[in-house]
């Protein structure tokens, strides 16, 4: 009777295993289709056209889901077009224009970008080689020729923002992959600590008008990250920025939402309405 049960729970476990891993199969050759048919589309679209929001504007409606890309133990490289947050909204759409502006259109190719882009020189060894902070997103990715931060002319860029980050290693409990990791805290806390003290010039909140100034200075696609003031943090939230007659919008994966939409606000009404926000920060791909 025993053994019956034993071997009973074993196959109820392998039948558990083999629907996942059907499953995950199933939504790796959802996402690689959907990447080939993207990077095809953008290939022809005309000269001109601006990549970053047509191929942003392509996930308009999709989910928002927060942290897609924990939960692998060890590290992995996690695709996932059809869940996003801000971050990996940007990450994907900043993959697909480098691949469609580089002529180089296979799935490798986007693996690759992205990996270029997630993970400190482009090697995925475990948790702590990812970056996590958007701060040291922007400097790893202005080193490797991908982006550039604006940060001129002043006005409007008028606010320096002085990075004091310590938010994961205070909070190590926050993170499955450090709570199962604790020697990963340090190695954390290090990173932390060689980003933390750098100077960015920063648009303030007040600031962020349907001038003829910010349109000069903003440029449909950019990113926007926008500054926060809590404590250990550097960036809040990301999107891209859309100009429209009424001003600048922003164009996100949205937790309010739960997908990704295009503000019906627009920025200026919707830093108003989020007190921890301080200004934005403007990143072009280059």
């Amino acid at each position: 009777m025993i053994r019956h049960l034993y071997i009973y729970i074993a196959m109820a476990l392998l039948s558990v295993n083999v629907q996942l891993a059907s499953a995950q199969v199933k939504q790796q050759l959802v996402d690689s289709v959907t990447i080939c048919q993207l990077l095809q589309e953008g290939a022809h679209q005309p000269a001109g056209t601006c990549l970053p929001l047509f191929f942003a504007k392509k996930f308009l409606g999709r989910p928002y889901v927060a942290h897609t890309l924990e939960g692998n133990d060890p590290e992995q490289l996690v695709i996932n077009t059809r869940q996003l947050d801000c971050t990996t909204l940007v990450e994907n759409v900043v993959a697909l224009t480098l691949c469609t502006q580089r002529r180089t259109l296979s799935y490798f190719d986007f693996k690759h970008a992205l990996i270029d882009m997630r993970y400190r020189r482009g090697i995925i060894k475990d948790y702590t080689s990812r970056i996590h902070y958007f701060t040291e997103w922007i400097t790893e990715n202005t080193k490797a020729g991908i982006v550039s931060e604006v940060q001129s002319p002043v006005p409007p860029f008028s606010s320096i923002q002085k990075i004091n980050l310590g938010y994961m290693s205070q909070h190590p409990q926050s993170y499955d992959a450090l709570k199962s990791h604790p020697e990963f805290v340090s190695i954390i806390r290090e990173m932390e600590q060689a980003v933390s003290g750098q100077q960015f010039r920063y648009i303030p909140k007040s600031d962020v008008k349907n001038t003829q100034l910010l349109r000069q200075t903003i440029k449909d696609g950019d990113i926007i990250a926008i500054t926060c003031k809590k404590a250990g943090f550097d960036i809040a939230h990301l999107g891209f920025a859309v100009w429209q007659k009424d001003g600048l919008h922003l164009l996100n994966a949205s937790m309010l939402h739960k997908k990704v939409v295009l503000e019906p606000m627009t920025l200026y009404q919707y830093l108003q309405k989020h007190p921890s926000h301080t200004g934005i920060r403007i990143i072009r791909i280059k």
